[in-house]
């Protein structure tokens, strides 16, 4: 039985976790061979493909990235089912392991309904899949923004400035909630709550008046009360989705104008998605590939696997997609004790 694995959407740490374990296991423990399809759903439709054996996934765990590449293609774009049906026939593919959010799932689930064997595992730093309790890759970039925050911090003690991050966070606040919580941030701004400009500046002041130097986090999706979309300036990507950013460089001067104080933004962007994964992602990521391969040997075909607790479980792929997992009104409100 040959495996295709795929990686595609936005990159992030433990994919090669992932790769790796699906390999190791499937070939020692079940004699299973695998093709790996590079650059997402491109790789498959126009047939570029790497050999992926054990040789080629030693010590990847460790890395971040995805030594398979990555691409946001719409296979639906580039001929469809019968491309993918066409591709894994002629090179002898008999299932496929798809690693991806919520863009790459859905593309599966629509290649599944037409019999393409496939099964999904989650990957998005965003933490928004609602049919599993945390996705690989989240913990690193939670890190990776705590770290920096704790670097705007000195500098902006250093000069009495207010310091404005921006984190991802398209349609939900993970990051930024748990990132903000760390580093002892002074406001946190997420999607799923509209906040006024007088809100946030009145957190502001509150911080400057104890001698603080402010800290305000902001997801990229956030949006102010007076808003009806979040702030993009850079077009679409290949799903049509709105590529976010800068609302940290928007709030800023209106943050300076409204109170006096100085107000610098630093937007982390990509940094939160690259480099070393955690040990807890590394062995999410693990656990995951290793039961992506007991999925596809009882033919759980258009079931993605999840984390339930502390238990893998498989779900079905229109469970991943029917609903955004949101920061609860309960969780900002634990948050917003410690704001100003």
């Amino acid at each position: 039985m040959s495996i295709g694995i795929l990686t595609s959407g936005g990159d992030c740490p433990g994919l090669n976790a992932v790769i790796r374990a699906a390999v190791l296991t499937g070939n020692k423990l079940h004699g299973l061979d695998f093709v790996g399809i590079r650059d997402g759903w491109r790789g498959l439709v126009e047939a570029d493909l790497m050999e992926l054996g054990r040789p080629q996934v030693m010590g990847i765990s460790k890395q971040g990235g995805t030594i398979l590449g990555t691409s946001r293609t719409n296979p639906f774009e580039y001929g469809g089912v019968e491309k993918v049906r066409e591709v894994m026939q002629s090179h002898g593919m008999d299932a496929i392991i798809a690693i991806g959010g919520e863009g790459t799932l859905a593309a599966a689930k629509r290649l599944t309904d037409e019999g393409i064997p496939i099964i999904g595992v989650p990957k998005t730093v965003d933490n928004d899949l609602s049919a599993t309790d945390y996705t690989f890759g989240f913990d690193t970039a939670v890190q990776i923004a705590t770290e920096a925050m704790d670097r705007l911090r000195t500098t902006g003690d250093s000069h009495g400035r207010c310091m404005v991050a921006e984190v991802m966070g398209r349609h939900v606040g993970w990051i930024a909630l748990h990132s903000g919580m760390a580093a002892g941030a002074h406001a946190i701004l997420i999607p799923e709550r509209k906040t006024s400009m007088d809100e946030i500046c009145g957190w502001v002041e509150s911080a400057h008046a104890r001698r603080r130097a402010p800290l305000v986090v902001v997801a990229e999706g956030f949006k102010l009360d007076t808003m009806d979309d979040a702030h993009s300036e850079r077009g679409l990507d290949a799903f049509g989705r709105p590529r976010l950013g800068g609302i940290g460089d928007m709030l800023a001067p209106e943050i300076e104008a409204r109170t006096g104080m100085e107000t610098r933004a630093t937007t982390l962007g990509h940094i939160q998605r690259g480099g070393t994964p955690t040990a807890y992602d590394r062995v999410l990521a693990t656990r995951y590939g290793m039961a992506a391969v007991d999925a596809i040997l009882a033919e759980r075909w258009g079931r993605m696997v999840a984390l339930r607790g502390t238990q893998i479980v498989h779900v079905p792929f229109e469970d991943a997609l029917g609903r955004l997992k949101t920061v609860p009104q309960s969780r900002y409100d634990e948050a917003a004790v410690l704001f100003g």
